[in-house]
């Protein structure tokens, strides 16, 4: 008998457009409320977009307001500056 190997979630990359699996990802999520926050748990309700820990994804996502159209709202500067810090850190 052979024993299944659970599947583990996969999401697109905003940026880059690769999948990857969901724990690999950033995901930014917009609150029923409207407000739009960073989720490192990946359990927030909301509307979700998933980016790669990669400043070069974050830019490309940034310059094309994907993550912007994936959340059907506008994203202020200063969240887009705290994900460019948090992966900044992440880099070192």
């Amino acid at each position: 008998m052979e024993i299944k190997k659970k599947k583990s979630p996969e999401r697109r990359c905003v940026g880059c457009g690769e999948t990857k699996e969901k724990k690999e990802l950033i995901r930014v999520v917009r609150a029923p409320d409207g407000e739009v926050s960073l989720d490192l748990t990946g359990k927030k309700s909301g509307r979700g977009a998933y980016i790669c820990h990669s400043l070069s994804c974050l830019k490309k996502a940034r310059k094309n307001k994907r993550i912007e159209q994936n959340l059907d709202t506008n994203i202020s500067e200063e969240l887009y500056d705290k994900l460019e810090a948090q992966l900044g850190e992440e880099a070192k």
